[in-house]
């Protein structure tokens, strides 16, 4: 009986050459969000945000983001804004598009993809080609296991474009049902899979999502998010939960095969 193999990638920031070859010797590739490379916090001159204010500056913001002081983290980003005299909104949007264009392009055939928390999702419909399915609050059946995907985040103190209410996200979560194998962006509401070990801090994880996990025991759930975590895999109930890794840094992807 023939095998089925899927790739999973999360996390990409911008990594379009190895997101091209992410499929190799899979049947499909899943993409659980994060296209877009605003900054890169392990080399400060990649990304948007020095694109736009320079290397110097980008050191300046994550220095405060690392240290959690996110308020004054905000002025010094709406100060640069107004030095810049350009529409932020306007300014994003162009340099988004402009990354989209590369990684969309880069997709191989089949993909399934869902958002990620720093994605734009009204963005994605002018670049996804055919062979790339965007699914959010949707399932879909991959070589006979049914898999149930939920883009975006949550609010955080970062504020990033595609955080939605809690209540929202619980909705997308309900809406999928009972399936194998649950694709999100974000992890499930436990503190070993939510602490960063290198940014020290924790990233908000779904309280929905655990409950989900819990009453409808699939077999897997599968998110990235947290870049380096305290823990990138164990059991909720009969449920494996893994962190599929991030893959602007390691250029590999998970597979799960059956």
């Amino acid at each position: 009986m023939r095998r089925t193999r899927v790739n999973v990638v999360s996390d990409v920031h911008g990594n379009a050459r190895d997101l091209a070859r992410a499929k190799d010797g899979a049947d499909a590739l899943i993409c659980l969000g994060d296209l877009v490379l605003f900054l890169d916090y392990a080399d400060h001159s990649r990304g948007i945000f020095p694109d736009l204010f320079g290397t110097a500056n980008a050191d300046r913001i994550v220095a405060l983001r690392t240290a959690r002081r996110f308020p004054e983290a905000r002025e010094l980003a709406r100060r640069l804004w107004a030095d810049l005299g350009l529409d932020r909104d306007a300014a994003i949007a162009s340099a988004v598009r402009k990354q989209y264009a590369e990684l969309f392009a880069a997709f191989p055939a089949p993909t399934y993809a869902t958002y990620g928390n720093v994605d734009i999702p009204a963005l994605w419909p002018e670049y996804a080609q055919e062979g790339t399915t965007v699914l959010d609050g949707e399932r879909a059946e991959i070589g006979g296991r049914v898999f149930g995907f939920v883009g975006g985040g949550l609010p955080s103190p970062s504020r990033t474009p595609y955080e939605i209410p809690d209540e929202e996200y619980a909705a997308k979560v309900e809406a999928i049902g009972e399936v194998d194998v649950l694709c999100t962006h974000i992890p499930p509401d436990v503190p070993e899979l939510l602490y960063d070990t290198v940014a020290r801090r924790f990233e908000r994880g779904s309280r929905a999502l655990l409950d989900a996990i819990r009453r409808t025991r699939p077999r897997y759930a599968l998110f990235g998010h947290v870049h380096q975590p305290l823990a990138a895999r164990m059991r909720v109930g009969s449920t494996e939960c893994v962190n599929v890794g991030h893959f602007a840094a390691t250029g590999r992807p998970w597979t799960l095969e059956w």
